[in-house]
């Protein structure tokens, strides 16, 4: 059995932070390439952050970076995105995703299993 479940969304001022976490059970996720995606509604869903799993290495959006971290807690089966500096325009559901061999980071089809998504809503 497979699960994924996303936590630590919710309601935050502009300027706040927040901490999502992908806890997964029945498989582990050091083994694979974990992304956060986003969709806000009337948009697609978009690549927020990647982390490889052979040499740790990262992706994040232009719009992003500098203010989000993806992270892993393999001890825990754990990965983080902590998000800094929230701006309304982060306002969406964010979704983490499991990638079993992934050629290009971050980008949509190449991610096989998902999580329900968690709400993040950044306003005043």
């Amino acid at each position: 059995q497979l699960q994924i479940v996303e936590s630590g969304g919710g309601l935050v001022q502009p300027g706040g932070s927040l901490r999502l976490s992908c806890a997964a059970s029945g498989f582990t996720l050091a083994q694979y390439v974990i992304g956060w995606f986003r969709q806000a509604p009337g948009k697609d869903r978009e690549g927020v952050s990647c982390i490889s799993s052979s040499d740790g290495s990262t992706y994040y959006a232009d719009s992003v970076k500098g203010r989000f971290t993806i992270s892993r807690d393999n001890a825990k089966n754990t990965v983080y995105l902590q998000m800094k500096s929230l701006k309304p325009e982060d306002t969406a559901v964010y979704y983490c995703a499991v990638g079993y061999d992934v050629r290009a980071m971050c980008v949509l089809g190449e991610y096989d299993y998902w999580g329900q998504g968690t709400q993040v809503t950044v306003s005043s």
